[in-house]
Formats: structure tokens, C-alpha cells, sequence
């Protein structure tokens, strides 16, 4: 049998050039113009905006000049003028951890919440489609909200609601921007604490922003959790990605870069160049080659000690690749060789215990790669450490080391 070989690339180039060639028109008859009303006035030429950006060849496609780019578009939320204001129960429907509802910033104040909850389903600055799904399947895993360590239990300590999801632009990362900026300022006008369930990285960026924008620029510290540095500049024309988020917080001037706290970095990224990067801006940086040698506990007490020495105000940024690949294989960019869970919990708590956090995202949670849903449950319990912390905090429990009589060794033998 001859066999047909498929066409080569070129000629398939050769097919395309051809379809997208314009063929030549004869110009078009013109009449002769009646020159007592012609307009003698030279009209003004156009400007060309992106002379010297755009390549000659109009490779980039740019935006419709004519179309409506609002970056901020209001949720659809239901007209319901009689309702008192206040949280709302889920009557069954998908919520974070079973709470109630709240649709407004009055719902917010009326019901003088302390904590809420915010789905941030972006994943265009990750490159490949999941976590976007993340706060779906975080909704799901209903069970949580007590610590047989401590014996809190902060669902009944803190009033928390789930306050839906920001309204982002499905085809862009940077349009996705302002809308989560701007719903989490508007939970922290309140007084609330916003709970941020990615979507990729990239959404540390207006999460911290949004609450700098409440309690000022360089007023915020921020304790990075992630396999990877996230700082990388300008890739590709975008000026953020979930690569980006901690050089734009600390080129912005949002935050301090002796205020910024990396946990778990390893694998391939940064190099030299990153590293510099960090130095030059005072950050501080805690490696699994350091955990490696140092031992866990020794790091971990020098991560709760810098985070007491910064700002009054501190947020957490959980990505799930800081654990190992064997607790949360499903994410985007996996790195061998991370934390465990029983190493992460206590720290976690012991953070949200000790200081005043104003914020917490957990992000780069991607179901669709999460075989048996251990991912969703280790991030769960992250959660939920952070808020028993907040609960402890309130209680006035706050310390690293502190855990229920009953759940230690009480001396009885």
C-alpha cells in the first residue's frame, strides 16, 4: 500500500499566507468633486497610539477600541428591596464550609461579620485551565470548623458568611485584576477579615493590594507560602501572571521588602538573578535547603519571631505546591520534595494566633488533577487552621505552643 505522507509545513504556511492575502481592487470611479463645496480645511491626521509598540506586521492583536473595557462590572445579585439586611442561610446551596450568604456590604455590617469568605476563580495567569475551580470543590468539602488540639471551635467563636465570588473577566488576568481588589477592600472597610479562595497566584497581587489600599501602603506584611519565589518580571508583555504577584506588590510600593517572608522555595526557580532580586530588597527567605539542615522547628520558630517583627497588620498567602506533591498533587506546577501537612498545620495556626492577619488567600488548587480529593482536603484543613488561630486569637488562646489540656500529656503517669 502507498503510503500518503501529510503535508509539510511550509506548504501549510504557504495555504495560510495565501488565505489571508488581500487581493488587489481596481480603484473605485470617483466623480468629479463640485469645488465651491469642498471643505478646504486639512484634516487631522491620525494618531497612531501604538507607533513603536505594535510590530509592523500587526502580529498582536489588540484590543477593540470601540468596545467597553470596564475593568469593574457589579455582581448580579438578586432585587430583593424588602429583605432586611444580614447574612442569608445557604438552605442547602454550596457555601464554604456550609456558612451563610451575604451579598453586600451591608449584609457585611448588619450582621457584623469577622470573617468572609471570597472565591477568586482565576486561572488564565497560570497558562492551562483548573484552578479556576478550585473555590467549586472547596465549597463541596462542607466538614470542618473544629480542632481537637486546642478544643476550639471557631465556628462558634467567629460570625463568618460566604460572600460569593468576584466577577473577573474569564479571558483575562489582568482585567480580573480589579474586581478582586476591589471586593476585598471592600470586606476589609467593614472590619471583616477576607478569606481568598483561588484561582492561580496571580490574585496575591489584588488581594494585598486591596487591603493596603484600607490600611495603607507599606502598612501590610506579607508571609509567602509556595515552591516558588513568584517575583519574575515582565513575561511575554504581561505585567502579571501567577509568577509575578510579589514583584508587583514590592515594585508598587504596596509592600515592604524587608516586610515580605518567603516559606518552601525549591526546585529550579529562582536563580541567581532572583535572588539578588530578594536581597537587594531586604526579603527574607526560608528554603527547603535550609529546613533541610536546620530541621523544621528551628525554621519554623524563626518564621512566627519575623512575622512578630514587621507591621501591625500581617496577611497570608498559602499556595498548596509549598506541601509535597504525595498531599497536594493537584495543582499546576508540582515540585517534589515540600512540606508535609503535620509540619504546615501548626505553623499556620500558630501564625493566625500570634498576630493580627487581616488576610489569608490559599490558591493554585486545581480539582481536576486532585485524584481522591486529597488535595482539597489538605487544603481544607489549612482553612481551617488559619480561622481556629484567628478563633484562638480572640479568645485570647494566641501562642504558637498552645494546645488543649486534654489532647497532652497532663502529667497523670
Amino acid at each position: 500500500m502507498t503510503r500518503v505522507s501529510p503535508p509539510r509545513a511550509p506548504v501549510l504556511l504557504l495555504i495560510l499566507a495565501a488565505a489571508c492575502t488581500v487581493p488587489d481592487e481596481p480603484a473605485p470611479v470617483v466623480a468629479e468633486p463640485d469645488t465651491a463645496a469642498v471643505d478646504t480645511t486639512e484634516a487631522p491626521q491620525p494618531v497612531d497610539s501604538m507607533a513603536g509598540i505594535v510590530p509592523s506586521d500587526l502580529s498582536v492583536i489588540q484590543l477593540d477600541p470601540e468596545s467597553d473595557l470596564e475593568v469593574w462590572r457589579d455582581r448580579e445579585l438578586p432585587e430583593d428591596s424588602a429583605r432586611t439586611p444580614g447574612p442569608v442561610r445557604a438552605g442547602g446551596a454550596l457555601s464554604f464550609f456550609g456558612l451563610p450568604i451575604a451579598h453586600t456590604n451591608e449584609d457585611l455590617i448588619a450582621g457584623e461579620v469577622e470573617v468572609a469568605f471570597l472565591g477568586a476563580p482565576v486561572d488564565m495567569g497560570v497558562g492551562y485551565r483548573g484552578a479556576g475551580e478550585g473555590p467549586t470543590a472547596l465549597r463541596s468539602f462542607r466538614r470542618g470548623g473544629g480542632s481537637m488540639e486546642t478544643m476550639v471551635r471557631w465556628r462558634s467563636e467567629l460570625t463568618a458568611v460566604d460572600f460569593g465570588n468576584a466577577p473577573i473577566d474569564n479571558l483575562s488576568v489582568e482585567r480580573s485584576m480589579p474586581p478582586i481588589r476591589r471586593m476585598v477592600r471592600e470586606i476589609a472597610e467593614t472590619g471583616a477579615i477576607p478569606i481568598i479562595i483561588g484561582g492561580d497566584h496571580s490574585i496575591e497581587y489584588p488581594n494585598v493590594a486591596g487591603l493596603a489600599d484600607v490600611y495603607g501602603k507599606e502598612n501590610v506584611g506579607v508571609i509567602h507560602f509556595d515552591a516558588h519565589f513568584d517575583g519574575g518580571d515582565v513575561r511575554n508583555g504581561h505585567l502579571i501572571s501567577h509568577a509575578q504577584p510579589v514583584r508587583r506588590l514590592v515594585d508598587d510600593g504596596h509592600v515592604l521588602g524587608q516586610n515580605y517572608i518567603q516559606v518552601g522555595l525549591r526546585g529550579g526557580w529562582p536563580g541567581e538573578d532572583g535572588f539578588e532580586w530578594m536581597r537587594e530588597n531586604n526579603m527574607r527567605y526560608h528554603t527547603m535547603a535550609e529546613i533541610d539542615r536546620d530541621g523544621w522547628g528551628a525554621v519554623m520558630t524563626r518564621v512566627l519571631n519575623e512575622a512578630n517583627d514587621g507591621p501591625e497588620h500581617l496577611y497570608i498567602s498559602f499556595d498548596i505546591d509549598v506541601m509535597d506533591p504525595a498531599y497536594t498533587a493537584g495543582t499546576g506546577t508540582p515540585v517534589a520534595g515540600g512540606l508535609t501537612p503535620r509540619e504546615v498545620f501548626p505553623l499556620i495556626r500558630g501564625l493566625c494566633a500570634e498576630n493580627n492577619v487581616v488576610g489569608f488567600d490559599l490558591v493554585e488548587l486545581n480539582p481536576l488533577l486532585d485524584v481522591g480529593y486529597t488535595t482539597v482536603l489538605n487544603s481544607k484543613q489549612v482553612v481551617d487552621e488559619c480561622l481556629t488561630g484567628i478563633a484562638m486569637r480572640k479568645k485570647g488562646l494566641g501562642g504558637r505552643d498552645y494546645l488543649s489540656p486534654l489532647t497532652r500529656r497532663d502529667g497523670r503517669r
